[in-house]
């Protein structure tokens, strides 16, 4: 199958831990198999990027030791969310505004260090108020994963280990278009948008908030 990889640069020879440690799943090299993702990804700033194609072989990768985060029926939001919690930087008020619900939180991690690739949401900086109001109760468990899935931002594969990084065979290198130019902040824009209309909606005593988790948990 093709995975792609959106960079400023030709990158021929991935390596594992060249990406920031405050990244989703932390340092890692992060792919995606949507090619118009990753052509969105790549063209966040004010110059458009390329898109590195590798192939990757299907039999040897499902020989790989993954988390699919994607799986609902072994996975909730709430790993996807505690795995978010470890390893992005969060302000010293808002750990301590929210230091119970953080540590009942570290319940869902799950070491992400022992996997060789890590397949789950996209939540770059744009998109990671969202996780912080659910934390901070304002937002429903339900609300939280269809705003990551309407504001359409993709599922990333993250290879985590030498292994899974061997496996990617560089193909070819995609020119973006200028018409991505912008596009990554309308998706952005209208994921805002719902997220907004979702606040300002009376809370809905029929969907599940953090604290309702909590209790719910807390008395079996």
């Amino acid at each position: 199958m093709k995975i792609y990889h959106g960079s400023k640069n030709v990158i021929n020879s991935p390596i594992v831990n060249g990406s920031d440690p405050q990244n989703d799943y932390g340092p890692s090299f992060y792919l995606t198999l949507d090619l118009e993702a990753a052509k969105s990804w790549t063209c966040k700033n004010s110059s458009v990027g390329v898109v590195n194609e590798y192939y990757l072989d299907e039999k040897a990768f499902q020989k790989l030791k993954i988390l699919d985060l994607t799986n609902n029926d072994r996975y909730s939001v709430l790993n996807w969310m505690a795995i978010l919690m470890h390893f992005r930087e969060l302000t010293s008020s808002f750990k301590r505004d929210n230091k119970i619900i953080l540590e009942w939180l570290e319940k869902f991690y799950i070491d992400v260090c022992e996997y060789d690739v890590v397949i789950g949401y996209r939540a770059d900086d744009s998109y990671f108020k969202f996780p912080i109001r659910f934390i901070s109760n304002d937002l429903a468990f339900d609300d939280l994963h269809d705003i990551f899935m309407s504001g359409n931002l993709g599922v990333q594969y993250a290879f985590m280990s030498e292994r899974a990084i061997k496996l990617l065979k560089f193909e070819k290198v995609i020119e973006c278009e200028e018409k991505y130019l912008g596009h990554y902040y309308s998706i952005v824009t209208g994921a805002s948008t719902a997220f907004n209309e979702l606040l300002e909606r009376p809370r809905d005593p029929n969907k599940k908030y953090i604290l309702d988790l909590m209790r719910e948990m807390n008395e079996r």
